[in-house]
């Protein structure tokens, strides 16, 4: 089956067509993918509107490139998929909306595909990989422990209690002057720094938990910015440096934890962690998490770096997961600003 997938959940404007043949197998058709960086650079973050906008302006296109890419017509995809949630509202809508067209001009079946759901199935897109297996999600939203069971299947256990992993990385970004994206400016800049400089907390590890919290991080990060103003590069550099080894620490102890109660969930199973999200990106993080997952005897599975962040080719996947199950939805699914990834109506049984 052809799989056209639409994504529009923040700033980037994606469509992709993907393959599944019967022994489901992938292959990758076409995944264009229109950042909104620039729109948004001068006010230092995401702003809504403006990204709903931008999606308007460029969805239409974004999917006729995919299509050209593809060297398919629309006509002869099997299916629509299209992110309903969670995200930014106006822009899952615009998605949404424009996947609804299609399918009902083109009478072809629509699903309606969780965000999250995405991230957690394109290890099977990238790596074949069967089920159960443990995800770590790290991005600009979400910072959370999820065991994958099966496709619809999945259990929480640990997230954020207060700001998600990107968003630290984008609010630390912000205070140093460092401007967008935030993420890859701190990690660029810590390359010059020493890590060892300032003592950050590490918030949580002491608990008995798999959740996260790194609002305390960041006002440590701005206590100490604050104390040696006015700051040199070095001292940007060196609070970075800390910054960035102190949030490697966190996750890779906790994936530790988060690895152990899966050993203990699934005693003879093997051990998978795969990670998923725009912060896979960073280096720092990923050598710890690589170290923490040898250490545990865990295979870490990292799918490639344009496949993490947002996609269309997520989105036209887990689509087709679901479309081999005989799962649609109607053309009157709405959008869902919220959608957690274990909540019940995950389930393939609510779909029409």
């Amino acid at each position: 089956m052809r799989v056209l997938g639409i994504e529009t959940s923040c700033d980037e404007t994606a469509a992709s067509i993907v393959e599944r043949d019967a022994s489901g197998h992938a292959t990758i058709l076409s995944n264009i993918v229109r950042s909104q960086l620039d729109e948004h650079a001068p006010y230092g973050g995401v702003v809504p509107e403006l990204a709903a906008r931008a999606h308007v302006s460029h969805l239409d296109h974004i999917i006729a490139k995919a299509a050209e890419a593809a060297g398919v017509k629309l006509s002869e995809v099997d299916a629509v998929a299209a992110t309903a949630g969670p995200g930014l509202i106006g822009g899952v809508l615009v998605g949404l909306t424009t996947a609804k067209a299609i399918a009902a001009a083109l009478n072809k079946p629509l699903v309606a595909v969780n965000h999250l759901e995405a991230h957690a199935l394109t290890a099977r897109l990238t790596d074949g990989i069967a089920f159960p297996y443990l995800m770590l999600l790290v991005s600009g939203g979400h910072s959370q422990f999820v065991l994958v069971r099966g496709v619809g299947d999945y259990e929480r256990w640990g997230t954020t209690i207060d700001d998600a992993l990107g968003e630290a990385f984008d609010k630390v970004a912000k205070l140093l002057g460092l401007g967008v994206p935030g993420g890859p400016n701190v990690e660029r800049t810590a390359l010059g720094g020493d890590p060892h400089r300032f003592a950050f907390p590490r918030p949580l590890l002491n608990q008995d938990r798999l959740d996260f919290s790194f609002s305390g991080l960041k006002t440590a990060v701005r206590l100490a910015a604050e104390q040696h103003a006015p700051l040199t590069d070095q001292d940007v550099a060196d609070i970075c440096a800390s910054f960035q080894r102190t949030v490697a620490e966190i996750v890779a102890a906790r994936a530790r934890s988060a690895l152990e109660r899966y050993a203990a969930a699934f005693p003879g199973e093997p051990r998978r962690l795969v990670v998923a999200g725009g912060v896979a990106a960073n280096k720092a993080i990923g050598a710890a998490l690589r170290e923490a997952a040898a250490g545990s005897g865990a295979q870490l599975i990292v799918p490639p770096i344009p496949l993490c962040t947002d996609n269309g080719a997520m989105v036209a996947w887990a689509g087709a997961e679901r479309l081999a199950l005989g799962a649609t939805d109607a053309l009157d699914i709405a959008a869902k600003a919220r959608w957690p990834l274990d909540s019940a109506d995950m389930g393939l049984d609510h779909a029409a």
